[in-house]
């Protein structure tokens, strides 16, 4: 069974270090955009460790949520992306590393001209309390006994999460959910699912494993800091996003060569891609759409058919899901008229969405 506290105590220390001295072989290799490094100071480029990009998901007008920023990397290149009209949000909770990020916070914001990027401290399954702020309240109101306690208790229910409801467009992350315990996974992925807009999208980079990683490496914990013996095992990282009620899961990206092989078991890197679905009655505008190809058929996940080659009507809602989501290039867009009605086009009574 898996010690929590001891797990924890690894990954800290693990990234304390790399905050202070860069570890190159802490992570996967991997590749960004150089133009979107060009003003990022070095010590932020070298101590930061990822396995993908989820920068390329990024668009104008975001607000981006990276979880597990680290220096802060991503969430500078994110913000040279959402522009003037976006906004980014790291949470991490590793001191060392919210230090080296806010170093460079106002610096950054003037060069890309960009409102500065919020670095809060949050345990990634927990991003209703802001750690800083607990820490200021007990310093300043000490539990000692049960009526503190109640007091701290009342305050935290009446404070405000750190992370809104239904606030974000975004939220990516960078080989950083691997190290969450697998008993507060479930918790991670809702928490991911309560801050994200309807619509809203996730682009997780992460480490997976083609079987399930035995219990004894679970419990080793310089594998578990090294991103290693904490991954998920690829149909296990499809299906907690699935039964959290995501939809137009995929992964976008996959790594062919195995980052690692250990007892026979390969690690790789993916980027896992989903979308938080918009709720509501379909509303019925005109619109139409054709599978390409090339196979003779599709299903999504509301369980609309498309035929290859024949117009299919569908609500508002499932023409804008397709439009955005990543089989659009599947797919011809043919619009309806600007006056939408109540008329259930996709399921009989409407509800197929």
């Amino acid at each position: 069974m898996q010690n929590a506290a001891i797990l924890e105590g690894a990954v800290r220390d693990r990234y304390t270090e790399g905050a202070r001295i860069a570890k190159p072989n802490l992570c996967c290799p991997t590749s960004y955009d150089p133009r979107l490094l060009e003003a990022l100071p070095k010590e932020i480029i070298e101590r930061d460790y990822g396995c993908g990009d989820p920068s390329r998901y990024v668009r104008s007008g975001d607000v981006v949520l990276d979880l597990g920023s680290g220096t802060g990397k991503m969430c500078y290149m994110a913000s040279q992306l959402v522009g003037p009209s976006g906004h980014v949000i790291g949470v991490d909770v590793n001191d060392d590393m919210l230090a080296l990020a806010r170093k460079y916070r106002n610096p950054m914001a003037i060069a890309f001209g960009t409102r500065p990027v919020d670095f809060i401290k949050c345990r990634i399954q927990d991003l209703k309390t802001d750690l800083e702020q607990v820490e200021k309240f007990i310093a300043s109101n000490p539990i000692t006994n049960r009526d503190s306690m109640a007091r701290y208790e009342d305050w935290l229910r009446q404070t405000p999460p750190a992370v809104t409801d239904g606030s974000v467009d975004l939220v990516i992350s960078n080989c950083v959910l691997n190290l969450v315990g697998k008993d507060e996974r479930q918790q991670l992925i809702r928490e991911i699912h309560r801050v994200l807009k309807p619509g809203g999208r996730v682009a997780i980079a992460d480490v997976v494993s083609d079987k399930e990683v035995p219990q004894n490496l679970q419990e080793n914990p310089d594998l578990w800091a090294d991103c290693i013996s904490g991954a998920f095992q690829e149909q296990e990282f499809m299906r907690v996003f699935t039964d959290t009620g995501f939809t137009d899961l995929a992964f976008d990206k996959w790594t062919d060569e195995a980052w690692q092989v250990l007892e026979g078991i390969e690690f790789r890197s993916v980027t896992l891609t989903a979308v938080k679905p918009v709720t509501g009655p379909c509303i019925y505008g005109g619109k139409e759409v054709i599978y390409r190809g090339p196979f003779s058929r599709v299903h999504d996940d509301d369980k609309h058919e498309y035929l290859r080659g024949s117009r299919t009507s569908v609500c508002d809602k499932t023409y804008q899901s397709l439009l955005d989501g990543p089989m659009s290039q599947s797919f011809i867009f043919i619009g309806g008229s600007n006056k939408s009605t109540q008329t259930p086009a996709c399921q009989p009574g409407g509800d197929c969405c």
